[in-house]
């Protein structure tokens, strides 16, 4: 079996890693335990943590045993890496629901059966850990001057760093700790965001049991315009379907730049590298080819392979002018709604489509809404009955958000 760091090398995953000919040997000898932690700030996982979820899922089928750990405590304080100020303090009540939230969601793509992968939580240890044990027993490993020379903590002096974000290191390094000495965890994976945290970890292993632990990361999914991946206008794309429809992932994913599509159908899907090879050598129009693979391959993953239909079929019949046989998102309103007209900024806003009355007003200003192929140029309009077809209307937003009322 191939050694599964050259297929993560590959595929261009990996950042950094921590003495790699020694993880190389391991991962070829042995099974080995790793974990990846997340911290359940939202009741969904994003495009964003999908990355991270198909390193679980090369790793697994490589015969080796994943940890999802979730955050539940570390959620309570909030990673101070990539923030310019406190993250907003949240109740255990609502931490507690996205930690069930992630459960579900990473049961449809990691195998948990028989023992082959674990949930943990590590509210389970730190939430009643004492401050004083854990001060002389962990804290004493860190020291200030370390600390500070990480970027997580260094770019946040001016602004102000609490004490309290700056026991998330210590408290995330014991994660690792914990999880070597009761499952052998020697691994640990996240984004090159996570590397100080990571590093606090695996020193803190090494130091306290004298024993081999390693920690590797990833690049952060971003677009060749330096954009994160899955942050859009609208917002961010998310894995759950309710937040953010199958048609919808797979219109952004067939939508992404040229640049990107190769990178993206990499890291993002289980096609083999001597077709992403071939599809490499697109130019042009046919590119769009990649794009409408990549966008099937990662939808079907993520929702299934008869949504990924459904949405490519949806696409496809928005160039054909059938637009009633796909999956496009919709909404079906009473029709009295419109027998005397309704605003179409209340409209826009009320359907999802933009944030507020002020952003819509400066979508249609700019040319930015299409009803049923006419370009809306009176922020004023009045949506009437009169703008239906066969009681449906199709809403344009842009180039690429599509969404029909139906009455």
């Amino acid at each position: 079996m191939s050694n599964v760091l050259d297929v993560l090398g590959e595929r261009g995953y990996i950042d950094q890693i921590t003495h790699e000919d020694e993880l190389r040997k391991l991962l070829q000898d042995e099974s080995v335990t790793f974990y990846i932690g997340f911290d359940a700030t939202a009741d969904s996982l994003t495009l964003g943590h999908f990355l991270q979820i198909m390193v679980m899922m090369h790793m697994q089928q490589h015969g080796h045993k994943p940890i999802a750990l979730m955050g539940g405590g570390t959620t309570m304080i909030g990673d101070p890496s990539e923030r310019t100020e406190m993250r907003p303090l949240l109740t255990k009540e609502f931490v507690d629901h996205n930690v069930k939230c992630f459960k579900e969601q990473l049961k449809r793509f990691i195998d948990f059966e028989d023992g082959k992968a674990q949930f943990v939580n590590n509210a389970d240890w730190l939430l009643d850990l004492n401050f004083l044990d854990f001060m002389r027993d962990v804290g004493r490993h860190f020291t200030i001057n370390r600390m500070l020379s990480f970027d997580s903590y260094k770019n946040r002096l001016e602004d102000g760093l609490t004490f309290f974000e700056f026991g998330y290191m210590p408290l995330q390094s014991y994660d690792f700790l914990h999880l070597f000495r009761e499952y052998d965890c020697r691994l640990q994976l996240g984004g090159s965001d996570q590397w100080s945290n990571m590093i606090g970890g695996f020193e803190l292993v090494r130091k306290v049991e004298q024993e081999k632990v390693y920690s590797m990361t990833f690049s952060l999914l971003t677009t060749a315009a330096g954009v994160k991946m899955g942050k859009t206008e609208k917002g961010t794309i998310w894995l759950d379907p309710e937040k953010t429809a199958p048609y919808e992932l797979y219109q952004y994913l067939r939508n992404v730049d040229d640049r990107d599509v190769i990178k993206f159908m990499k890291l993002l899907t289980f096609v083999p590298m001597d077709e992403i090879e071939e599809l490499s050598q697109l130019e042009g129009a046919d590119i769009n080819q990649a794009k409408s693979r990549l966008a099937f391959e990662v939808t079907k993953i993520i929702h299934g392979e008869e949504e990924a239909k459904k949405a490519e079929e949806g696409a496809k019949s928005l160039f054909s002018g059938e637009a009633d046989k796909g999956s496009i998102p919709f909404t079906e309103m009473d029709r009295s709604l419109f027998e005397e007209g309704t605003g179409l900024l209340n409209l826009l806003t009320q359907l999802g489509l933009t944030n507020s009355n002020g952003e819509a007003r400066n979508l249609v200003n700019q040319g930015g809404i299409v009803l049923n192929d006419i370009v809306v140029e009176d922020f004023r309009k009045e949506v009437s009955l009169e703008d239906f077809k066969d009681d449906k209307l199709m809403i344009r937003k842009g180039r690429k958000t599509y969404h029909q009322i139906r009455l």
